[in-house]
């Protein structure tokens, strides 16, 4: 009996991604601006890995179009300038164009302005507060590493050595292992949610880390985190957020577990651990199995088109291409009431 074809789904999930593209804006409808930096990076790791560039011509577009909303892809929110930096390190690596190189190091440099000296060091979640969260910590030192591998002159690699120092003393990781969401104004950890891209993206950091320096000790601390993670966020080999036993997830935390199941494969490169790859896999047939909607007929709802662009009686992939539709092409519904820009949902919570 054949195995799946990981190929033809992920094909399929690509697609369905792009239904939300909004050229004008180089966005993703429906999410948040951080969100589309991954949603951009899925695109380029597809299309890297299968080789089709049906969908490639994001890339460019994204660049210029999304710009208009934040000028060199920087807000006052450090870990979603880290977010476009990634973004824009993969989209080097696929087209060799050094433009999106160097909008990764203007990212980087941006973001060093947040490192200060509470807490011995590390840097704030946002340029109006003093919370330091491990998302922000962990994507620097990841994005750090990563430009030394492109960059070796930029002195990236001191950055990366000093963030994962100071954040590995610091006690982000708590009892069980995993990473909690930050530390207290006593610098002590919060006992925050440990989210499951919270223990992904610092392997994509010390996985780099390793290949750059030869040294395997950053591969042994990956693996605790790694091994922490898959024995405590995964019941039954399948992950699952803390926001599942109860509340809603909301936009931000529906993304978290490919980031993880994304970082784990970058980790699993020089690794090897030979449960990863089983893992892995394991999600990716529960993402198929139970985590898909009824269908492109419920992916671009009529409301978010003209009536022109979706009659009734056409079939729903040529009645409403993603290029008709005017809203949010999501079959779970319209954005709650009162969305603001940043965050699905008020008050906001530490990321």
């Amino acid at each position: 009996m054949a195995g799946p074809d990981y190929r033809g789904r992920a094909a399929a999930g690509i697609t369905a991604l792009q239904w939300w593209y909004q050229p004008r804006t180089g966005l993703w409808a429906g999410t948040g601006w951080w969100n589309s930096a991954s949603a951009l990076t899925a695109v380029i790791r597809y299309t890297q890995l299968t080789g089709d560039a049906s969908h490639a011509g994001v890339i460019a577009t994204t660049f210029t179009a999304a710009q208009r909303q934040h000028t060199r892809f920087v807000n006052t929110y450090y870990d979603d300038n880290a977010w476009w930096a990634l973004a824009w390190i993969a989209a080097f690596d696929l087209t060799r164009n050094s433009r999106y190189l160097e909008a990764a190091k203007g990212i980087f440099t941006r973001n060093t302005a947040a490192w200060d000296d509470s807490c011995g060091g590390g840097l704030r979640w946002h340029a109006g507060s003093t919370y330091k969260n491990a998302i922000t910590n962990e994507l620097f030192v990841t994005l750090a590493a990563l430009l030394h591998q492109r960059s070796p002159e930029g002195g990236y690699l001191s950055w990366a050595q000093r963030g994962w120092e100071w954040f590995s003393a610091r006690g982000f990781l708590g009892p069980a292992g995993l990473v909690n969401d930050g530390i207290t104004r006593d610098c002590q950890n919060n006992g925050g949610p440990t989210w499951t891209y919270n223990q992904g993206v610092i392997l994509g950091g010390l996985a780099a880390l390793s290949e750059v320096t030869g040294d395997r000790g950053y591969l042994t601390q990956g693996e605790a985190i790694a091994a922490a993670a898959i024995r405590g966020l995964a019941p039954g080999g399948i992950l699952a957020e803390p926001c599942e036993s109860g509340a809603v997830c909301n936009e931000d935390q529906a993304q978290f577990k490919g980031i993880f199941v994304r970082f784990l494969y970058d980790f699993w490169r020089p690794s090897r651990q030979p449960g990863y790859r089983g893992f892995i896999l394991a999600n990716a047939d529960s993402v198929w199995d139970h985590a898909r909607n009824a269908g492109p007929e419920s992916a671009c709802p009529s409301s978010a088109c003209p009536s022109s662009a979706c009659p009734s009686s056409a079939s729903p992939s040529s009645a409403c291409p993603s290029s008709a539709c005017t809203g949010p092409a999501r079959s779970i519904g319209p954005p709650p009431p009162g969305r603001v820009p940043h965050w699905t949902s008020s008050p906001p919570r530490p990321r």
